[in-house]
């Protein structure tokens, strides 16, 4: 196991090696020369160095001045030191940047990703051990309509977004349309700050949690309709095993196994956030900050974002490969 580990990682570093490669490339070579134009922003500045100077300065800065595979080397030397420069949308680091707003995501998406198993699993299940039943029609149907349209149509954000702002902010006012604090949060006290965010949290941890329930549950309950129909589990039905037995100590947790897929790829979206819901409640996490830095052409900012998140994907892919074998213990590794 340890080898094997270790040589996924390795892996995964060279494919890391090559995804960052395309991400320079793709973004040295796009329309216009994007340093140019910072350098001409930067040198109508009160009192900035002339435009020649900022042409040098962020041309050596971004391997610019050399070739492209001599460029990439650059940057992922200044990469390897920590120094991704400083974001034209923000005019600060992006790694200050990115410290700023990464916490924010990762707490809307850990909470939505628990409520997600917390409720996909267990309708997916029952659906399952009750085929064909009306609980089981309609759970498949909801799940199946929110799966294509997410899939299909790209529907649900949009949709249930303004559905629950309409509903819950301007007919019911009970939570603001958007922003992360409302217009009294310098005047509350701490615990009032707190319970103020919280509030403005609800409708966008709600859009995430109903547009990602349909897929996890639909694959559940396929899932768990297949090993229900095993020959192991007709076995354990006919030495006299109770159903609850059957279903919750041998046939969930051998559904458990290409459940773990799910659960490792789902760490990317933990940290880089939901872009369109992020944007569409106005809430400043990293989701929203990339999203208007690609729309101004910040570079820096948008290259370090994409390798962020090759990054948490190749990790995702990791992990799954090791829980594998946490909840199966038949899989071994030679």
């Amino acid at each position: 196991m340890r080898k094997y580990i270790i040589k996924r990682i390795l892996l995964s570093v060279l494919i890391l090696f090559c995804a960052t490669f395309v991400i320079y490339i793709v973004l040295r070579c796009l329309p216009g020369n994007y340093v140019e134009t910072m350098a001409i922003q930067l040198s109508t500045k009160p009192g900035a160095k002339s435009f020649e100077e900022w042409m040098a300065q962020l041309s050596v800065t971004y391997g610019l001045d050399k070739g492209p595979i001599e460029g990439y080397f650059v940057q992922i030397g200044n990469m390897l030191k920590g120094n991704f420069g400083d974001s034209w949308r923000w005019t600060v680091p992006v790694i200050e940047k990115f410290n700023d707003v990464i916490w924010l995501s990762f707490v809307m998406g850990g909470i939505a990703f628990v409520l997600e198993l917390l409720i996909a699993i267990p309708l997916g299940v029952v659906a399952a051990t009750k085929q064909y039943s009306r609980a089981d029609y309609a759970i498949t149907a909801g799940a199946v309509l929110g799966y294509y349209a997410a899939k299909r149509f790209s529907l649900p954000t949009f949709f249930f977004a303004t559905l629950l702002k309409l509903v819950f902010a301007v007919h019911l006012g009970w939570f603001d349309i958007s922003g992360l604090v409302g217009r009294n949060y310098a005047q509350l006290d701490a615990m009032g700050q707190f319970l103020d965010k919280a509030n403005h949290l609800v409708l966008p941890i709600t859009t995430l949690v109903i547009v990602s329930i349909g897929g996890l549950m639909r694959y559940t309950r396929t899932n768990m309709l297949e090993v229900l129909n095993s020959d192991y589990i007709r076995t354990a039905r006919a030495k006299g095993l109770s159903e609850k037995k059957v279903i919750y100590h041998h046939a969930f947790r051998n559904t458990l196994i290409p459940l773990v897929t799910i659960v490792g790829g789902s760490l990317p979206s933990l940290f880089s956030g939901a872009l369109i819901t992020e944007t569409l409640f106005s809430i400043p996490g990293i989701g929203y900050t990339s999203y208007h830095s690609m729309v101004v052409g910040d570079i820096p900012f948008s290259m370090f974002y994409m390798t962020f998140m090759a990054i948490l994907t190749l990790a995702g892919n990791l992990i799954a490969d090791i829980l594998y074998a946490v909840v199966d213990p038949r899989v071994r590794i030679a």
